[in-house]
């Protein structure tokens, strides 16, 4: 992992940015084959909801909101009184955090960031458990960021996938249109995977993770899992490749955000 990582293609994508300014879609993910995953921008840029708050509930100590988007889990958790640093690539993103009452930096995971090992809880909401398109390899980064027994809450896909591919962002305009036509927005492609719950406790299992629960809400999955210790030192795992498929796809002074 680079000590700077440039922000991805996507992150000033108009489509991506005009949306989370917008607080509207639709907006989506797909892949070179066509395959369109919506995303849910209303739900995103509105409030925390009922699930959003019984997943906040669990949340120990200081909380890192990684892939933070629009900022609503990070505005309810300092409404709360807790402290919480959202990051992400977007300046959009960031900037919306920032209107909602929240704190954030524009940064990538994958860059240096306050309060590495330290953080209580880390969250990878919304799909984020997904980033870089290589989840061994952000399982080995959460651990660095968390302490000794932290706790990593990571939503995951609805169905039982492990997927990898290359995605882009395209609103309804460019969907609309064969190919890319010129004039229409969208970012270029970048590496993004989706896991289903049972593929991540398995991928977990093998990094030295204890899962410490699961649970479905309304269409929504999710899976918190504890550090261990003995793999805060270890070796990071080998990228997998790029796309790759194996399943057939389904249609205080201690305070880590003190550290700048």
């Amino acid at each position: 992992m680079s000590a700077t990582t440039a922000p991805p293609a996507w992150a000033a994508s108009d489509p991506y940015a005009t949306a989370l300014r917008t607080g509207r879609g639709p907006l989506f993910l797909r892949r070179a084959d066509g395959w369109l995953l919506p995303l849910e921008v209303e739900r995103w840029c509105a409030r925390a909801d009922a699930v959003d708050r019984a997943v906040l509930d669990r949340c120990e100590g200081t909380v890192l909101d990684v892939g933070c988007g629009p900022g609503r889990l990070v505005a309810e958790l300092a409404a709360r009184g807790r402290t919480v640093l959202g990051v992400d690539v977007s300046d959009a993103a960031v900037t919306r955090t920032l209107t909602v009452g929240g704190q954030a930096l524009r940064r990538s995971v994958f860059d240096p960031l306050p309060g590495e090992g330290r953080w209580g809880t880390v969250l990878l909401m919304d799909g984020n458990v997904g980033i870089g398109g290589d989840p061994a390899l952000l399982l080995h980064r959460m651990a660095q960021l968390l302490r000794p027994g932290g706790l990593l809450i990571a939503e995951t896909a609805p169905l039982d996938v492990d997927e990898r591919a290359l995605v882009q962002v395209v609103d309804a305009a460019r969907i609309q249109v064969a190919g890319d036509a010129e004039g229409v927005p969208a970012g270029r492609p970048f590496p993004w995977a989706r896991i289903g719950t049972p593929a991540l406790l398995r991928l977990a299992a093998r990094a030295g993770w204890r899962a410490e629960a699961q649970w479905t809400s309304g269409d929504r999955r999710f899976a918190a899992l504890r550090r261990r210790a003995a793999r805060s030192s270890a070796e990071p795992p080998k990228r997998t490749a790029v796309i790759s498929s194996q399943r057939p796809r389904k249609t205080s002074a201690d305070s880590p955000v003190a550290d700048r």
